[in-house]
């Protein structure tokens, strides 16, 4: 049995920002348990894109507003608290937040922990 807490995962190496996000990853590829979980938040106003072409993304918003839009169909949905989304065919995606969103996403395969997006907005494949 695992029991973390975000309180404890705060300032150590399971807490990644780069100014714009931040991700306090609670399960990591090392737990063994074949996905990871993060705590996101994004900052009000901040625009992100991102492109998961190695990982499926589930995420559910539980605090702030913003806006999903797919890159590649043009499509966009309004995200607020209860929204969920899943990116299962590795879309490109662009996420402007409106109010300081808060989520949970969970990533399979894992992440190790200490991935930060490359210049598509992509994480790097998973270790073999």
């Amino acid at each position: 049995m695992i029991v973390r807490t975000t309180e404890e995962i705060t300032g150590t190496d399971r807490d990644v920002s780069d100014g714009m996000w931040r991700s306090k990853r609670i399960v990591l590829a090392g737990d063994g348990v074949g996905f990871s979980f993060h705590e996101t938040t994004i900052k009000s106003d901040a625009v992100c894109e991102f492109h998961y072409q190695h990982h499926v993304e589930a995420v559910w918003v539980v605090e702030g507003t913003g806006t999903l839009a797919n890159l590649e169909t043009g499509e966009q949905h309004k995200l607020s608290a209860g929204t969920m989304y899943l990116l299962d065919d590795h879309e490109r995606h662009r996420l402007t937040c409106h109010d300081q969103l808060r989520m949970f996403c969970v990533f399979n395969p894992p992440v190790s922990g200490q991935e930060v997006h490359d210049e598509t907005g992509a994480y790097p494949p998973p270790a073999a």
